[in-house]
């Protein structure tokens, strides 16, 4: 198997039971789940109205992210706006262009909110709706006029609307004279949603929210829509774990200041190099990974650099201080 597939597996296996994804598909909604502690923040799972919306299949969506969705003409302003929203780790909504498959563009109320583990108040998943904006072609190219051009003074395409000045009015009643059977009206301009579509986005969240608080209680791993407990110390944010992520070597972080020294934090390449789930080397002394022909010299030596706070090269282990990362290539 494939390891990130692997990873992604593991990342609705362990807080949830095997009924979770079915229980998920039986949902009409169009909505991703992403998790930001493995690298690249991957979808790790879409629904079926979501595939039927954006013209994937599971298959060319499981592993992406959100990138492969936007086009030339999805707002950065917007972009960084939901990245911003994952770095602080709380919920944004916010009105989104997008590109399906076959190229065609169509706006969209994205609604993202984070999932909790309820007892340590880490970032399980990123749950991800997205509800269509309906539109409505009017006639003049979708632009809706009244006889004497006063309704040029707010542009309107269904509930897509922009504001022009009167400057932009003249350019575009010459336009509009010079071909009036134009269909194709160059005006860049943001699709608003109504409170039927951010109803729909709430209402959407809270019945994904439900089978994932059902499905972590057969697990004994429960997750919540708001962040029950404070994170602990050793806590690695979001932000901090795409970032990490980024990196491809094999590495671990631990830290010092914590009793016992637990990794808080884990590579994906670490994991496919040991065959560990992130969870069961989270939280625990990375002498989890020591056996009966462990070097015993060799981990004297890397205590020995630990307390003074120096770098250790030991065969193929390597320890960098003051920042306690600790790599194995």
């Amino acid at each position: 198997m494939d390891s990130k597939l692997r990873l992604i597996q593991q990342s609705f296996n362990t807080p949830y039971s095997e009924l979770v994804r079915e229980a998920l598909d039986e949902l009409p909604d169009n909505f991703t789940i992403t998790d930001p502690s493995i690298s690249g923040h991957p979808i790790v799972f879409a629904s079926r109205g979501f595939l039927k919306m954006s013209g994937y299949s599971r298959e060319e969506v499981i592993g992406q992210n959100g990138k492969i969705f936007q086009g030339p003409k999805t707002n950065p302003r917007t972009v960084m706006e939901i990245r911003e929203a994952i770095r602080e780790e709380r919920g944004v909504e916010v009105n989104l262009l997008n590109y399906r498959k076959d190229g065609a563009p169509f706006w969209m109320l994205f609604h993202m909110r984070p999932v909790f583990g309820k007892e340590d108040g880490r970032v399980i998943h990123f749950v991800a709706v997205q509800v269509p904006i309906s539109t409505k072609q009017r006639r003049n190219g979708g632009v809706s006029l009244s006889e004497d051009g006063s309704g040029l003074n707010e542009i309107v395409f269904g509930s897509c609307r922009r504001e022009v000045d009167s400057d932009s009015l003249l350019e575009l009643r010459r336009v509009l004279s010079l071909d009036s059977g134009s269909k194709v009206l160059d005006i860049e301009e943001t699709c608003k949603a109504g409170e039927f579509e951010e109803r729909r986005a709430a209402t959407a969240f809270n019945n994904i929210l439900s089978v994932l608080t059902h499905c972590s209680e057969l697990t004994g791993r429960l997750v919540c829509g708001k962040r029950c407990s404070v994170p602990g110390p050793g806590y690695v944010s979001s932000s901090l774990n795409i970032s990490l992520g980024r990196i491809k070597q094999s590495f671990v972080l631990i830290d010092p200041h914590l009793p016992d020294m637990p990794i808080v934090y884990a590579s994906d390449a670490f994991l496919r190099l040991t065959g560990y789930d992130r969870h069961e080397v989270l939280g625990h002394n990375f002498r989890v990974l020591n056996g009966v022909d462990t070097d015993t010299s060799t981990l004297h030596q890397i205590k020995e650099s630990i307390q003074t706070e120096q770098a250790c090269t030991e065969g193929q282990k390597f320890i960098l201080e003051p920042s306690s990362l600790i790599s194995c290539s």
